[in-house]
């Protein structure tokens, strides 16, 4: 790293934490899921909150692009909604006499995709395209969705009637999963307390802009992994292909996903290169979505968290990576 670009990390820093503080001042004692969140979006990656209702994953979505100075749109996904409602679709003019198109929820930076699982198949899957590639196909013509681009999608783990879960392929596209849980006491008396009169989102400050969190993206790609690491996360990923609890292991898409977590984690922690802790810190959110437990596993009351616990305590840790 030279003179120019240390200066640049370290503005780039202070960014980093001034967006996290605006967060926290709506969604209080979430720091790890906050953390997260903002870690995926450095990552250019894309992420699933799954939570019960109530915990603030709507909040915290809308918080983050509000604080990132980016647009922001949420699809409410129900039965009803369809494919050409994300995508967007073809109108016809009658003064031109010709097609126009017309944008979708899509077209933004981020998206809420609110209760994602309510959706029909069809809609689910009408952001495959967009998640992976950044563009959408339309008629047989392809639109660039703006960039950056980040979809938070929600849902609720407990209910299941009239849902319609997502595919491994369709979850293999999150970067990460995560959870928010229950506040303390001391924490749910004081989101009342903030609420009586006024609504705390109001007061968050837009700490950044498009063109920063694009030119922090390219900063986070810049966050040195040596060889050491690289193989430490291929390690992590391809054994849960082999796990004997494990009907269904982690993708090489796994490992890629890994790699750009890790660095943005290390980004956040005001670091241009990437340590072991890094990659344990985002490990679990990582790959725990993507792997599917055995039904003896299920039956042994064996969970995903034990699995990769496990897989965790096992590998042996490269201490001596260099920087």
């Amino acid at each position: 790293m030279n003179k120019e670009h240390d200066e640049q990390f370290e503005v780039a820093y202070g960014m980093s934490d001034s967006i996290i503080n605006e967060i926290e001042k709506v969604v209080l004692g979430k720091h790890n899921a906050v953390s997260m969140l903002v870690t995926a979006m450095f990552a250019g990656g894309h992420v699933l909150i799954e939570d019960v209702p109530g915990v603030g994953k709507t909040t915290l979505a809308a918080s983050l692009a509000k604080a990132a100075g980016l647009n922001f749109k949420r699809a409410q996904f129900t039965p009803d909604v369809m494919a050409s409602d994300i995508t967007g679709f073809n109108i016809y003019n009658r003064q031109t006499e010709s097609f126009d198109f017309k944008e979708g929820l899509v077209m933004c930076n981020i998206l809420l995709a609110d209760e994602i699982n309510r959706a029909s198949p069809k809609t689910q899957s009408s952001l495959l395209e967009a998640m992976e590639e950044s563009r959408v196909t339309v008629d047989g013509v392809t639109y660039e969705v703006p960039n950056p681009f980040m979809v938070i999608a929600t849902q609720n783990p407990t209910g299941f009637v009239g849902t319609y879960p997502l595919p491994e392929a369709q979850l293999d596209r999150f970067s990460a999963r995560i959870t928010m849980g229950y506040p303390s006491i001391d924490e749910e008396v004081d989101i009342i307390s903030a609420r009586k009169t006024v609504n705390p989102a109001d007061k968050i400050l837009s700490v950044s802009s498009l063109e920063y969190i694009t030119a922090i993206r390219k900063l986070t790609q810049l966050v040195n992994v040596s060889d050491e690491l690289y193989k430490y996360i291929v390690l992590l990923t391809s054994v849960t292909r082999r796990n004997e609890n494990l009907a269904l292991g982690a993708s090489p898409r796994a490992s890629l996903a890994l790699m750009r977590m890790s660095q943005a984690y290390a980004f956040t922690h005001h670091r241009n290169y990437v340590v072991p802790e890094d990659i344990c810190s985002v490990y679990k959110q990582v790959i725990a979505h993507r792997i599917i437990l055995k039904q003896e596993a299920k039956l042994n009351r064996i969970t995903a968290d034990n699995v990769l616990s496990e897989i965790m305590r096992k590998t042996e840790i490269p201490f001596k990576s260099k920087r």
